[in-house]
């Protein structure tokens, strides 16, 4: 920590499915001026709006997953959506290293990180988890905040149900269909007007919701002395965003706030990864940044913002549920180049979850119209070229796309002379990037799984090695990349299960805290200690007592 300085406080506030279609990003991103944001509109104008922020992936699991590790999913196998990745031993989470620095950790509530998270990462995962909960007032806090009002899965609600879900949007706030700005790779039909014009009531209704957190820190004295950050996981949840690793799928909505410390009103134009997070996050907290995050800090040591902070951006396109299929893609300031390693397979592959949802099944239903114009003898005339190439049975093997030109990316370059260079360059950083990191998305899943866990097993963290000697206690572990904890709490029985929703990565718990370690600490009465590997069992705890044998407590 530098000198003479008291860490800030960090609160991030994130939301599902969205790119940059607020209103501060007018002139930015195509169609933002549709969008009602004051709040979000209001923190822009305090901070710092970054104009080229990218996902690692175009999909929920696989993109949180490297924002809280600050790595590429590729890299470290969290790349396949639901899946449970053992992650290298070099890998930490954030929120492990603020705790150990003496934050008060919390997320509220939704995890969804493609591992199962250890209970030890925060200091309250719940529902009602909130920096008002720290022990005391002059405790740091890291806190975030994950809103649900932008899912997918909202877009498609009953009359009713939406109503509700969009009670805070007032009838002058609410979007006209019919002005919808749909990209030219939608068909201009009524299921993708209102899905729009849906998706933007629900932009609106989150945009409540920030606000209020914001409110809740001013209300506190807390906003000078807090980064605010504001992002997305992903883009829209309508085809050709999410689970495509087009800018569509990938570009992001990224605002960062900290007032007195950075500038206001501030356009950040350089290529930045919201992997780029943690490493930022830390550098700006005056803690060291582990060498095994691929992320880069976005301001340098004196909290000035990086014009530059990379060359590239990149992203890929793995399994999606049952749906499996590669890409790789790679950005730079002009260009987006993606290489489709299954060309044969259609872009918008069956998967049966978003199938059933209203846009995906007008697309099926164009296509299927289409087809009977054919039989007809017919020229099918329901969508455009670029619209069926939605939904072709084919995808090209390579893509190219000049993004100042064609933000829509309607063109593809690919084949075309005049851009031979631009392919080359674009395709060899590509597999620069490659052999830097590495894809474990080249290798069977199957043996991945066998890796993680032998026969289908899970390994167990082994026991810590724990005494206390002199009031101070000292433990390791022979784990790899084990997290240490201790807690004076007995146990209060069998560990339950904090929610039902176990694919989304919500562990065990027993109901007690558990402190994080990192060295010897002083110690005044019995304590119990534990050891978790994330993709492991846990370990048995111990009850260490001084100069006493360790003895497992159970």
């Amino acid at each position: 920590m530098r000198s003479g300085r008291r860490r800030p406080n960090i609160v991030w506030i994130s939301t599902h499915d969205i790119n940059p279609d607020l209103g501060c990003y007018t002139g930015v991103w195509p169609g933002a001026e549709y969008a009602v944001t004051p709040h979000l509109d209001a923190l822009a104008s305090r901070g710092i709006r970054f104009d080229n922020a990218f996902a690692a992936a175009p999909i929920c699991a696989p993109s949180r997953s490297a924002i809280i590790t600050g790595c590429f999913p590729t890299a470290i196998g969290t790349m396949h959506m639901r899946s449970k990745a053992v992650l290298p031993p070099t890998v930490r989470l954030l929120p492990e290293i603020f705790r150990q620095a003496g934050y008060y950790c919390t997320n509220n509530w939704f995890t969804d990180f493609q591992i199962e998270l250890p209970d030890i990462a925060f200091d309250d995962c719940s529902p009602t988890a909130h920096w008002r909960n720290r022990p005391d007032e002059e405790t740091p806090f890291f806190a975030v905040f994950h809103g649900m009002a932008t899912h997918e899965s909202q877009l498609y609600l009953d009359d009713e149900a939406f109503s509700a879900a969009t009670s805070h949007v007032s009838e002058a706030d609410r979007h006209d269909p019919a002005a919808a700005p749909l990209p030219p790779y939608y068909p201009d039909e009524p299921a993708f007007r209102n899905a729009w014009a849906r998706y933007s009531d629900l932009i609106t209704e989150m945009d409540h919701w920030a606000g209020g957190i914001i409110a809740q820190l001013e209300a506190d004295g807390l906003l000078d002395d807090t980064i605010v950050v504001f992002w997305s996981d992903h883009g829209k949840g309508m085809p050709r965003a999410k689970r495509w690793p087009n800018e569509s799928g990938l570009r992001e909505p990224l605002i960062v706030s900290w007032p007195g410390r950075f500038p206001a009103g501030v356009s950040a134009t350089g290529l930045v990864h919201t992997m780029d997070l943690a490493p930022t996050m830390l550098r700006l907290a005056g803690l060291d940044v582990p060498a095994a995050m691929h992320g880069v800090p976005l301001f340098d040591s004196d909290d000035a913002l990086i014009a530059e902070p990379n060359a590239y951006t990149y992203g890929g396109r793995d399994r999606q549920g049952e749906a499996e299929d590669r890409s790789r893609t790679v950005r730079d300031r002009r260009f987006r180049y993606i290489r489709n390693d299954f060309p044969d397979k259609p872009a918008m592959i069956h998967t049966e979850y978003p199938d059933h949802l209203a846009t995906w099944a007008a697309y099926r239903r164009l296509a299927s119209h289409e087809t009977q114009q054919r039989a007809r003898g017919e020229r099918p005339s329901l969508m455009s070229p670029l619209q069926r190439s939605v939904v072709a049975q084919s995808k090209p093997a390579e893509e190219l796309y000049d993004i100042v030109a064609d933000p829509h990316e309607t063109n593809n370059l690919a084949a075309d002379p005049a851009y031979a260079a631009d392919l080359i360059r674009l395709r060899e950083a590509l597999a620069g990037w490659i052999d830097r990191f590495g894809d474990l998305g080249m290798q069977p899943e199957a043996e991945l799984e066998e890796a993680w866990r032998p026969g289908g097993v899970r390994r167990r963290t082994a026991q810590p090695n724990a005494s206390v000697d002199n009031g101070v206690l000292t433990m390791c572990s022979e784990t790899p990349g084990a997290i240490l904890g201790w807690t004076t709490e007995e146990a209060r029985g069998p560990a339950e299960t904090a929610s039902p929703l176990s694919e989304i990565g919500i562990t065990q718990t027993d109901g007690r805290s558990w402190h994080p370690y990192d060295e010897p600490i002083a110690v005044d009465s019995p304590i119990w200690v534990k050891a978790w590997r994330v993709g492991y069992e846990p370990s048995p705890e111990l009850l260490v007592t001084a100069r006493a044998t360790n003895e497992p407590s159970r």
